[in-house]
């Protein structure tokens, strides 16, 4: 039986040393385990290293303790074209789409470009059939859209056409750090309505986002993170219903359309 663990990681540390040589733990003793068909939310305020844990999770950051299993192989063991194949099946969403998309590229030639990139055997058309059907389904149609290129769009239209190209390769986990921060209230349901979708296909996603209602509405599972700690986790419905710990219930708290909750 094929193990649909995707990603599991133990007592993860990320540190940095500033400019002026002090050492930052942007991670400390983090410890998570997801599986296909699986979503968890990651909330924090800024600092708290929800990017940095989301880095360290496909080897773009390297812990400085603990490990990261992807795919059930352990990241410190690969070499270069090892890391390159275990991305490869990875939707990585940045929180800059306008970093994130190549400028010289068209909105349909970027999203193209992962399964040209990695050398995907059907033909061309089949390919831009592909592409055409995920911008579609996140809003993005015509010729005039599909035909821009970055600096012809806008940030929420760049965020949508980063999903798109995260999802070409149909990947066994999106990882998704802030990805309707450009959306308005409307499309910012229908990008998580794309994303669960792709989750009840056996798809596993990691929501890093800074506000527990989108979380609540995205994820099964909530992380609470500070300061680089775990300050929680568990259902959605208990993290936002009965949090057990005051910084949880600060953010609650912070948010009008919740009653206050008290410890």
């Amino acid at each position: 039986m094929m193990d649909r663990k995707v990603v599991e990681t133990s007592k993860v540390t990320v540190s940095f040393r500033s400019k002026r040589g002090d050492i930052h733990k942007a991670v400390n003793d983090i410890s998570l385990s997801l599986s296909r068909g699986e979503t968890l939310a990651v909330v924090g305020g800024s600092g708290s290293g929800k990017t940095s844990l989301l880095r360290a999770l496909i080897g773009l950051v390297r812990p400085n303790a603990g490990h990261v299993i992807l795919y059930g192989k352990y990241l410190s063991q690969l070499g270069k074209d090892g890391l390159a194949e275990v991305r490869q099946r990875c939707g990585y969403i940045q929180q800059d789409p306008y970093g994130a998309i190549p400028p010289g590229l068209t909105a349909l030639e970027a999203v193209c470009e992962p399964a040209v990139i990695a050398g995907v055997r059907t033909g061309r058309e089949e390919i831009r059939e592909r592409a055409v059907s995920l911008l579609a389904e996140l809003g993005l149609k015509g010729e005039r859209i599909l035909g821009s290129r970055a600096a012809g769009l806008s940030g929420g239209q760049r965020q949508r056409v980063q999903i798109a190209r995260a999802l070409m390769l149909s990947p066994g986990i999106l990882l998704c750090d802030e990805p309707t921060s450009m959306q308005d209230a409307s499309t910012r349901g229908e990008v998580i309505e794309v994303l669960a979708k792709h989750v009840a296909d056996g798809t596993a996603m990691i929501f890093v986002t800074h506000d527990l209602v989108l979380a609540g509405r995205a994820a099964e599972r909530i992380m609470v993170m500070k300061e680089g700690f775990l300050c929680e986790e568990g259902p959605s419905d208990k993290i936002l219903n009965a949090p057990d710990d005051p910084y949880t219930i600060k953010l609650i708290n912070s948010v009008p359309s919740f009653g206050k909750i008290t410890a």
